[in-house]
């Protein structure tokens, strides 16, 4: 039963803590829109997708005002293109994400995710058509999303392709250097990439998915942080049981909306993905949250294991709340969404490999980070293989997001805007080269842990 305080406490974490719905994504089959031509295809797909999410934003701006609880964004994910284009007769899919831009722009919503390709074990045609598409899809849209998986612990990982990303991640970041790279803030590299994740970028309407469903991303940091201020000098234990009943009570807000959304727009409730995505806003920031259990800095010895305390107790809230939790469902480090974090670089005690190191317990990877311009494929190459191997060792998701912002260097910052915030370069140990070792190509084999049937 909801009591009065219950609504006064849920009141708070919204006004004064920040809670809000950060995304709901509508995931759309594309797999009926096939077609040789295409010109067709992409008209197929223009007409799906404004067909099927036409009242997306309007249901979440009701639900918004019905509710009082901020829903930030409405997105759409669609089945990876390089699957659904593969019958097309083309060398190119950028008129591909063209139409996809177009239907985004023409049903409200903030972006569409599935510009994408699963190459973990191998390429097909499309695969390698798609990935070379990146870098001008990326260019010329405004709003749509591109992600590869090239590696999980069933499969090992597609060396070749980590070979070809870091070429594609600079490709596209020359060719909109004149937005700070903005090209490679939309594109992620993955490890086990989940296929019902509602949070850009690597947001892809997975093959096992339903036609059509509503999948909700709630956020909260700031609820977390203000709940540990309430305990200062508890043990561990004290504070796991903190972190786990508020992630319970965030979730429920994220259920409520995922299921009136459900039933208003007539289309299956998929998951509630509890991640702690922060903002650049003051207050909203995973980073503070690891200092309000005692790290001086973010970065400093003992972040790691707070981070993975943080991770498990949401995680554990989370499915206490909700009998469908999906999608990445923990704490995101995306350096230039978080106030904290880009302190922490900026007074030095957060770097690239201690950030390497927190991927090991977060729910993502290495995310929104700007590097120096002149940083080379090999080296962003040999970042992409460190992060797909901890995902495929460790039976989890790792992604990488990185942006090498043309013209700038280290000492410098970068401004992206909006959500996703601004970041100092961060210094890469690039002075040493991987280019002999990404050369090699092939595939890294799976770990013994794969072997599970």
């Amino acid at each position: 039963m909801i009591t009065i305080h219950d609504i006064l406490e849920t009141n708070r974490m919204i006004t004064e803590n920040k809670l809000d719905v950060r995304t709901i994504t509508m995931g759309i089959s594309l797999r009926d829109c096939a077609h040789p031509n295409i010109q067709q295809f992409c008209q197929n797909i223009y007409d799906k997708i404004t067909t099927s999410a036409e009242f997306l934003v309007k249901t979440g701006e009701e639900i918004e005002a019905e509710y009082g609880i901020p829903i930030i964004n409405k997105r759409v994910s669609v089945t990876p293109i390089a699957i659904v284009a593969e019958a097309c007769k083309t060398d190119t899919y950028v008129p591909v994400a063209e139409a996809m831009d177009r239907a985004a722009k023409a049903i409200g919503i903030n972006f569409i995710g599935g510009f994408s390709a699963l190459v973990e074990k191998g390429y097909t045609k499309g695969d390698h058509i798609l990935i070379n598409s990146i870098p001008q899809a990326l260019a010329t849209t405004d709003l749509v999303c591109a992600s590869v998986n090239l590696g999980s612990t069933k499969a090992g990982i597609n060396m070749d392709c980590v070979r070809e990303m870091g070429e594609i991640v600079k490709r596209t970041a020359e060719l909109t250097r004149d937005r700070a790279a903005i090209g490679c803030a939309k594109l992620v590299i993955f490890s086990n990439a989940p296929g019902d994740n509602p949070f850009m970028a690597g947001a892809f309407h997975g093959v096992s998915e339903a036609e059509k469903v509503i999948s909700v991303g709630v956020s909260g940091p700031g609820v977390v942080k203000r709940a540990l201020e309430d305990i200062k000098g508890g043990d561990f234990s004290e504070v796991a049981e903190t972190i786990k009943k508020t992630a319970f009570k965030i979730t429920r807000v994220g259920q409520l909306v995922a299921r009136e959304a459900s039933k208003r727009l007539g289309v299956p409730f998929g998951i509630i993905d509890l991640s702690l995505a922060p903002t650049p806003a003051v207050g909203d920031s995973v980073a503070h949250i690891l200092e309000e259990m005692g790290i001086e800095s973010c970065g400093a010895p003992g972040t790691t294991a707070a981070l993975a305390l943080l991770n498990d107790a949401v995680k554990k809230g989370g499915l206490m709340a909700s009998s469908h939790v999906g999608g990445l469902s923990g704490a995101f480090i995306p350096v230039s969404e978080d106030a904290g974090m880009i302190d922490a670089i900026t007074c030095g005690s957060l770097s690239l490999e201690k950030l390497e190191a927190m991927t090991c317990v977060c729910s993502v990877g290495l995310d929104m980070i700007a590097i120096a311009g002149d940083t080379s494929a090999a080296t962003i190459s040999g970042i992409i293989a460190d992060e797909a191997a901890i995902g495929m060792i460790n039976n989890k998701t790792t992604a990488v997001r990185v942006i090498p912002v043309p013209g700038k260097k280290v000492g410098d910052s970068v401004e992206f805007g909006g959500l996703l915030g601004h970041s100092p370069i961060i210094p890469v140990k690039s002075q040493f080269s991987s280019e002999a070792f990404i050369a090699r190509g092939g595939r890294i084999p799976a770990p013994i842990r794969s072997l599970t049937n």
